[in-house]
C-alpha cells in the first residue's frame, strides 16, 4: 500500500510512484524507493506491492494524483521505457475526459518528474554505440504524455550504468534526490522552466465510445 510520512510543518503534496519488478536485484531505483519513503510529506506508492495482480485501482490512483503538485515516475528504463506495470497506470489511470480531452483537466498546471535509470552507461545512448541514439530521443512520450496532461515536464533525474557504477556514485545521486524532494519546489532552475504548452484533444478525434478500440 502507498505509504506517507507527514509533517505538519510541511506541504509539498509530492505522489512518488515507483515501479520495479525486481526490487531485490536493484542497485540504486530499491535505494531511491527508501530515500523518497524517509522524506516527510511525501507519498509513495510501489506499484508492484500494491496491485501484484496487475489490478489498477483507478479512483484511488486519481485522487493521489489530484492532491499532488509533483508526480515523480520512479523507474528502471526497460526496453527504452517504462516496465509494464507503470505503462498500464498510465492507460488506466490517465483517462480521457479526467486527464486529457473535453473536461479532463484534473492534472493541469502540476509537474511531472521522470527519475530513472539505466543499465548500460551514459556512453552507450550514442549513435556510434549499441543503443544508437542519445538518450534524449527516448523521451518524447513521457514529455507528450505530460504535456497532453497540461502537465508542466521537469528535466529528468537519471543515472546510467545503474549495474556498474561505483557505490559512491550511487551514494551521491540518491542523496541529490533526497535533496530535491525536501526542497521541492524552491529549485534554483524552476523560474527558467517553460509552463507546459496547451494540447487540445478536439472532441471529434474520439470516437462516441472512448473505450471502442482504434
Amino acid at each position: 500500500m502507498p505509504t506517507t510520512t507527514t509533517d505538519p510543518e510541511e506541504n509539498r503534496r509530492i505522489y512518488v510512484i515507483a515501479a520495479h519488478p525486481h526490487w531485490r536485484e536493484s542497485r540504486v531505483n530499491r535505494r531511491l524507493l527508501r530515500a523518497a519513503q524517509a522524506v516527510p510529506g511525501v507519498e509513495v506508492n510501489d506499484l508492484y506491492a500494491t496491485y501484484p495482480d496487475y489490478a489498477i485501482d483507478v479512483r484511488a490512483e486519481q485522487a493521489r494524483l489530484a492532491r499532488a503538485d509533483l508526480v515523480v515516475l520512479l523507474h528502471p528504463i526497460q526496453w527504452y521505457s517504462m516496465p509494464a506495470l507503470q505503462k498500464l497506470w498510465v492507460d488506466d489511470v490517465l483517462d480521457y475526459g479526467w486527464a486529457y480531452g473535453p473536461g479532463g483537466r484534473a492534472l493541469e498546471g502540476k509537474d511531472c518528474w521522470l527519475v530513472a535509470t539505466t543499465g548500460g552507461p551514459e556512453a552507450s545512448y550514442h549513435p556510434q554505440s549499441y543503443n544508437r541514439y542519445f538518450f534524449d530521443a527516448f523521451l518524447p512520450p513521457y514529455e507528450q504524455t505530460a504535456a497532453l496532461c497540461g502537465m508542466r515536464f521537469l528535466p529528468p533525474l537519471m543515472f546510467h550504468g545503474a549495474r556498474s557504477a561505483p557505490s559512491s556514485e550511487v551514494e551521491a545521486h540518491v542523496e541529490v534526490f533526497a535533496e530535491r524532494l525536501a526542497s521541492y519546489p524552491e529549485w534554483p532552475e524552476m523560474d527558467e522552466i517553460d509552463a507546459c504548452i496547451a494540447c487540445p484533444v478536439p472532441q471529434t478525434d474520439r470516437p462516441v465510445d472512448h473505450h471502442e478500440e482504434a
